[in-house]
């Protein structure tokens, strides 16, 4: 078992894969950090004078604990049911920007990689071939 399992590893999918798999985590912490630290108080700011995105919410019930202008993190400590619209704007300008990025990725590696060749003739249409020349001699 330990054979099979060191000739699974060192198949150059599951090698592949697993760099994808951290290299896409590194990135996707980057494109959080951007749009958390840039984007989001830039079009905050363009939209209202400051507005933090991550700070709005829709209170569903438990109203009565909540206060104006209290954050989302405190209006979940009340026990609130609060709807965190400004988190699902981030994480779709998260997704947005991550699939933008990788779509670039992708469209440059298209670029480098070359397209297969061509198949040459089959056996057979080398054979049918030689059997045709043979009899016009």
């Amino acid at each position: 078992m330990i054979k099979d399992f060191k000739a699974f590893l060192n198949q150059g999918n599951v090698m592949g894969l697993a760099v994808g798999v951290i290299i896409g985590a590194a990135f996707g912490t980057i494109v959080k950090s951007l749009t958390d630290d840039v984007l989001m108080p830039f079009i905050g700011f363009v939209t209202g004078g400051g507005v933090d995105f991550t700070n709005q919410y829709l209170v569903l019930s438990g109203s009565e604990k909540v206060t104006a202008g209290m954050t989302l993190a405190a209006a979940k400590a009340t026990g609130a049911n609060v709807m965190a619209l400004g988190s699902f704007v981030t994480a779709v300008i998260n997704f947005t920007l991550l699939a933008f990025v990788v779509f670039l990725l992708v469209r440059q590696a298209s670029k480098f990689i070359k397209p297969a060749e061509a198949a040459g003739p089959t056996e057979i249409d080398l054979l049918t071939e030689i059997r045709d020349e043979l009899k016009k001699k």
